[in-house]
């Protein structure tokens, strides 16, 4: 056998090997009888209550990509009303607009939100808040209590527009257990209830662009600022 011969067959065979795997990757995507669990599938439509995979972030950022896609993600872990969008001027409005009344099993006073905070904030209830009472408080939280969403002002202290403007960001203030009791994160920071506090803080930093806390400065003191925007600031 020539050299010549030997070199077009390893060729051959690294080809064929190639198209083998793409092929494969393809039918792992694609087809519906793919064993690719969903949160390993970033084509697959994001549901909330599947259980995340190394892909589920890519399912999240293509939910986010159009607000039809956003609909459908939140209709699967929220309770919501669309509404008209908002137009509060050139800096300020809501746009796509809906009034989110439930986040996964916790309920939430109505708040006008955009479909991006409010589905950030349903996979964290789902997948960070909720865990984290089961492992640090022995049972789940009933209900979110938030300062609200949408608020056309500047960051406090600046003259940069807040992403309140826009209602890309809530703030998270206190829980209520399934036993009735109301955990306020200004007293439970550095309190009994720390544990539960700090690991919900750090589960909302995978969801969310930027998580702002009692750790970044006084003005965040008794609250989460919760931001569906953002450089992956983290406090």
């Amino acid at each position: 056998m020539s050299d010549r011969f030997r070199i077009l067959a390893r060729i051959a065979t690294r080809l064929s090997i190639l198209a083998l795997l793409c092929w494969g990757g393809w039918w792992l995507l694609m087809d519906a009888r793919s064993p690719l669990p969903a949160g390993w599938n970033p084509l697959i439509p994001l549901d909330v209550t599947a259980a995340p995979g190394p892909l589920t972030g890519l399912q999240l950022r293509r939910a986010l990509s159009s607000d039809e896609r956003c609909d459908a993600a939140l209709r699967t872990g929220a309770q919501f009303e669309p509404m008209t969008p908002l137009d509060g001027g050139a800096q300020c409005g809501i746009d796509p607009r809906l009034a989110l009344t439930a986040v996964g099993s916790s309920a939430i006073a109505p708040v006008e939100t955009t479909c991006s905070t409010a589905l950030r904030l349903t996979m964290w209830e789902r997948h960070a808040l909720q865990p984290a009472a089961a492992a640090h408080l022995g049972q789940a939280v009933a209900r979110l209590h938030h300062q609200g969403s949408y608020n056309c002002r500047a960051i406090r202290g600046g003259t940069r527009m807040s992403l309140h403007a826009t209602a890309e960001a809530i703030d998270i203030r206190a829980v209520t257990l399934v036993d009735g009791r109301r955990l306020e994160l200004a007293q439970g920071w550095t309190g009994p209830d720390a544990t539960f506090w700090h690991a919900a803080r750090d589960g909302a930093c995978r969801w969310f662009a930027t998580t702002l806390g009692p750790d970044y400065n006084a003005a965040h003191a008794d609250h989460f600022h919760l931001q569906a925007r953002g450089w992956g600031l983290c406090r």
